[in-house]
């Protein structure tokens, strides 16, 4: 799959750092205010090798023009990026959000980017990390009400996990999310490296519990939601071979009834994200609540 965007678009918008604990990092963020950027959305795909290959077309303008929105945002999302990527990746998603009237924020998660953070904690450590995101920007008199969270993959895991702690996070977008950890690790170096002995990778998932000191159930997200229920909007796709359907379908059986699911059909892990004529729009309505 490819993302094509200039690679100067990011850096258009000012680069912020917070410290936080515990254990201690320093995040790197960018604020994506509302505006009219102009997005154009454009996505090919086709078949290589008997596999779907995808690329997905972004150009928006920066600086934006003002739009109703820019003096008075409908409020704030946290978008939340997929393990080993950056905030470069939800840029697309914060611009289409940012336009409809949302005050985008952009982060590195711990570990991530130009994030610091000796390791990760698959999510246990880094809602107090975002929790204390929200405080900064509250500081900075660029926090506006109501809090949504949008991830992807881990960054869906982690918006899960963090409502269920942080009361100002109004809803969430949870786009393939992990029902279990272990499962989802599996299923990645099934799928992108299969040379991998799968005695050594199942070693090494029985070690994290450990090495962490956090107990293995933690790391599950059908552990959180069955411990507190939340309200959210879940997407999956049909040929998502490292959080199938059949997982997002479990973690929305054990959301509030409220909650809802989309299944893009033809979508993979990688692709489904970028899916915006079939996801934009439910976004959009379950943001702005209008369910």
């Amino acid at each position: 799959m490819t993302l094509a965007f200039s690679p100067k678009l990011l850096t258009n918008f000012a680069t912020y750092y917070v410290n936080v604990s515990l254990p201690v990092a320093r995040l790197c963020y960018r604020v994506i205010e509302p505006a009219d950027y102009r997005l154009e959305i454009s996505s090919t795909n086709w078949l290589a090798h008997h596999q779907k290959q995808y690329e997905f077309y972004f150009k928006a303008s920066v600086p934006a023009q003002s739009n109703v929105w820019t003096s008075s945002p409908r409020g704030t999302v946290v978008l939340l990026h997929g393990y080993g990527l950056a905030q470069f990746s939800m840029l697309p998603w914060a611009l289409r959000l940012a336009q409809d009237g949302w005050c985008c924020v952009l982060v590195d998660l711990r570990g991530h980017g130009e994030s610091t953070g000796r390791q990760i904690y698959f999510g246990i450590k880094e809602t107090g990390d975002l929790s204390q995101l929200l405080d900064a920007l509250a500081r900075d008199k660029k926090l506006a009400e109501p809090v949504a969270a949008v991830g992807e993959s881990y960054g869906a895991a982690l918006a899960l996990r963090w409502k269920t702690v942080e009361p100002r996070v109004h809803s969430v977008v949870a786009i393939a999310p992990y029902a279990s950890l272990s499962n989802a690790v599996l299923n990645i170096c099934h799928e992108y490296a299969g040379w991998l002995p799968k005695a050594a990778i199942k070693s090494g998932l029985k070690k994290l519990p450990s090495v962490l000191q956090i107990p293995a159930s933690e790391f599950d997200t059908t552990t959180v939601l069955s411990r507190k229920p939340v309200t959210a909007l879940f997407v999956a796709g049909g040929e998502d071979k490292i959080t199938p359907v059949k997982d997002v379908e479990q973690l929305r059986a054990l959301a509030l009834p409220e909650s809802e699911i989309i299944v893009v059909p033809d979508a993979t892990h990688e692709a489904l994200t970028y899916y915006f004529a079939a996801l934009a729009p439910s976004v959009l309505t379950w943001l702005a609540g209008e369910k």
